[in-house]
């Protein structure tokens, strides 16, 4: 594509533009060579144009900057107002505008994005709609599996997905929409053919994220504003569900419940042993008629998940609740309330809840099971908001009976001084806790302290097969680890 051609969309007067094929577009200036459009981006620890000189020594001659560059006169730049805002629109250009080739069902909210996005994804592809995933848990279609180091991916990496899911034959993709992708433009660009809201609770606010909790919601709304979406679907037992549709162009409403009147409901709701694990059953009631299912996932959250994904693929795709109740009958979800037997007649239950909010839903939901005794181990990630240390700390210690404080993703920050702050809430408490703050050593403790009719929860890591510590990566994966402490009891 000549330069010409991928800035029309920014530029009115093409007439400075020099004629150069340009086949490549970054963001970063190692990967820039002579044939590359170098966007400068500001990020919170770099700033992109402090790097277009390493970009220009690389062979790069052609720059989109929000400033002026220290370059030589031989190298074009284009000034924009938001680099990132230009960077989604080139992104989109540059591969040919491939969203409109799919329909890009966008979920957002603060819970349950990857769990509804996943159940979607299996029922369309069990419908014969041949679909793809992208979000937390990666990205998947047909048989290619990547892994993704954000649950929405940078503009050029999502674009270029568009394109090669498109390529393959995929006719739609489920896409978790972060409310920081919204804020940062990674989805400028993207044409949304249908979205979905699952719920909202305070998050995300503090260094690095949203400024209040209001920046938060604004940037989540923005989705059911600003790309073009034709339907949503929304969980109607939040309250935020009438404030995110307010103003919304959208005139195709379907709602769902698994408390009150709503297009989709839920009822007679009840927590299951399953042979592979915890499950729910209830009723689907649409339009005057019933249908019995059984979700092998627990707690009304997931049943709330499964609501919305099967409302989705009903009201807008038209496919029978029959097939879709049938797709979801042995699904699982990495990392979300993914329950292992213990030989002992204990389970442990491997969940993402990373939050007060999240905690306290997954900690109320295991009640339900009434087990012996409920165990949680926990820790916070470094670098973040630290009211969410103490939100955790209270959740487990007014609903738990035995608590192991450790590390999550402590990264820069000192995991026992994370630990310290939380350890705060069970002042007071008659919870019993510990602290050990290697995760794996705590995991195998853990473990130990079960027995028959337990559930321990391991929460805040999920799907997550690391650990970041300092500035590195360490390989961790909570499965294997349970799995080890099983082998040195036998």
């Amino acid at each position: 594509m000549t330069l010409k051609d991928l800035l029309s969309p920014l530029v009115t007067d093409l007439s400075g533009v020099p004629q150069r094929e340009i086949s490549h577009l970054t963001e970063r200036a190692s990967e820039a060579h002579s044939d590359s459009l170098f966007v400068c981006i500001r990020g919170l620890r770099a700033d992109g144009h402090d790097y277009a000189l390493t970009a220009y020594e690389n062979g790069c001659r052609c720059f989109v900057a929000e400033k002026e560059l220290p370059l030589p006169k031989d190298a074009h730049v284009l000034r924009v107002k938001s680099s990132r805002k230009a960077l989604g629109i080139l992104a989109s250009r540059f591969y040919g505008n491939p969203s409109e080739r799919l329909k890009v069902i966008g979920i957002t909210g603060t819970k349950g994005k990857t769990t509804t996005a996943q159940m979607l994804t299996r029922i369309l592809n069990h419908a014969g709609i041949f679909c793809g995933y992208v979000g937390t848990n990666g990205i998947t279609y047909g048989s290619v599996q990547k892994q993704t180091k954000n649950t929405t991916p940078d503009a050029v990496t999502l674009q270029r997905t568009f394109y090669e899911m498109a390529e393959a034959g995929m006719q739609a993709v489920v896409l978790e929409v972060s409310s920081q992708a919204i804020l940062q433009h990674r989805l400028t660009g993207t044409s949304v053919f249908c979205a979905l809201f699952t719920n909202f609770s305070h998050d995300h606010v503090g260094i690095g994220e949203h400024t209040s909790v209001k920046d938060y919601f604004a940037c989540k709304k923005r989705l059911f504003e600003d790309f073009g979406a034709q339907s949503a679907v929304l969980n109607a037992d939040d309250d935020a569900s009438a404030r995110i549709l307010a103003d919304s162009p959208i005139q195709t409403r379907v709602s769902c419940s698994v408390n009150a009147c709503a297009d989709y409901t839920a009822e007679r709701i009840e927590p299951t042993f399953l042979y592979n694990g915890l499950g729910s059953r209830f009723s689907v009631c649409h339009d005057g008629k019933s249908l019995s299912m059984t979700l092998p996932m627990l707690g009304s959250i997931n049943v709330s998940n499964a609501l919305l994904a099967l409302a989705t693929a009903n009201a807008v795709f038209g496919i029978p609740l029959l097939d879709c109740a049938n797709a979801l009958s042995d699904v699982s979800v990495a990392g979300r309330c993914e329950a292992l037997p213990l030989p002992n007649g204990a389970w442990v239950v491997i969940d993402y809840a990373h939050n007060g909010v999240s905690l306290t839903e997954l900690l109320r939901s295991l009640r339900a099971y009434q087990p012996s005794r409920l165990l949680c181990l926990f820790g916070s990630v470094g670098e973040r908001t630290q009211i969410r240390r103490s939100e955790l700390g209270d959740a487990a210690a007014s609903l738990c009976d035995l608590c192991i404080l450790t590390s999550d993703n402590p990264a820069n920050e000192d995991p026992e001084q994370i630990i310290a702050q939380i350890s705060r809430s069970f002042e007071g408490s008659s919870t019993p806790y510990f602290c050990i703050p290697d995760r794996e050593e705590a995991i195998l403790f853990a473990v130990r302290q079960t027995e028959k009719g337990d559930i321990l929860v391991l929460a805040g890591k999920g799907h997550e097969d690391y650990q970041l510590i300092g500035g590195e990566m360490r390989p961790f994966c909570e499965r294997d680890i349970v799995r080890s402490a099983l082998s040195l009891q036998a």
